[in-house]
């Protein structure tokens, strides 16, 4: 556990160095905090109103507490294992089966399971999978998603302004070509943006194997969540789902299991870690308990 959250904290380190990086480009500071005021404003609509969003988005509704009434005593359990207040709890009419979790503390956690997890998961499996979500809200990986993606915007801007200044000529002065000019300048636009993204997604997958590690232990059975995981895993493959919308693949890193078809050198992309590796180290914890 100590291990993901230092890989995290170099992560996003490098992150900041790309960022200061660019605003030495751009001109300075000025630009820098022009970069930074807009994606901090950007961050905070999203960190305080991105969970009621993404749950609209997805349709989800409060989830029967009658018809439910065994999930959440299950998560009562579960919250207190976890040491957090207990989640809202939320179902998604999907055949899509998956979960996911939301809130910017644990204060303010939510829980969403669709119907087609319900459909497909044992009892002890859907516990696995709740403490899992569990484990997102535990390690505050919102308010870390939110950091990242505030660098990785800022980024972004910085990158454009540096883009559009190349090619209307605004590095051409004497300290530009100390930099590399123009040339290089355009070539630092286009480099920085996709470095920053992957940055952001092995930061997305290092949340992904904490919030494992931290839901088995919650709850004291890394085998369930690893069965939870292979029947999640084959039902995306059978169901070949694609995002519909540009928000969909926003919120993709969101889910349990990564949501839609795709693999090969898109797996570099993913926001997920190769499910296998994420069962063998599940493995691996059960057999050291």
């Amino acid at each position: 556990m100590l291990l993901n959250q230092v890989k995290t904290a170099l992560l996003l380190g490098a992150m900041s160095g790309l960022l200061f990086l660019l605003g030495f480009w751009a001109g300075g500071s000025k630009g820098l905090t022009i970069a930074l005021i807009v994606a901090l404003l950007m961050s905070f609509v999203s960190y305080f109103f991105g969970d009621k969003l993404v749950l609209a988005m997805y349709g989800a509704q409060p989830l029967d507490e009658v018809k439910f009434h065994n999930i959440y005593e299950m998560v009562e359990e579960l919250s207190r294992n976890a040491g957090i207040p207990m989640p809202k709890l939320w179902y998604i009419p999907t055949p899509m089966a998956n979960a996911f979790a939301t809130g910017r503390s644990p204060e303010h956690g939510s829980v969403a399971v669709t119907q087609g997890i319900l459909d497909i998961l044992e009892e002890h499996e859907l516990r696995g999978v709740i403490a899992h979500e569990l484990g997102h809200i535990k390690n505050r990986d919102i308010l870390i998603a939110t950091v990242a993606a505030t660098i990785a915007t800022a980024i972004g801007y910085l990158a454009n302004m540096i883009q559009w200044a190349a090619i209307f000529g605004g590095f051409g002065g004497r300290d530009d070509e100390n930099r590399g000019g123009g040339w290089g300048a355009l070539i630092v636009a286009i480099i920085m943006p996709i470095a920053a993204m992957l940055i952001q997604l092995a930061i997305s997958r290092s949340r992904e194997y904490l919030a494992d590690e931290s839901g088995a232990n919650f709850a004291h059975d890394p085998l369930a969540l690893a069965s939870a995981l292979e029947k999640l895993s084959r039902s995306s493959e059978i169901q070949h789902v694609q995002p519909e919308t540009p928000a969909q693949t926003a919120t993709a890193s969101m889910f349990i299991v990564y949501p839609f078809s795709g693999g090969g050198w898109i797996s570099l992309f993913s926001t997920h870690p190769p499910m296998d590796k994420r069962i063998e180290r599940l493995r691996q914890m059960a057999m050291r308990r």
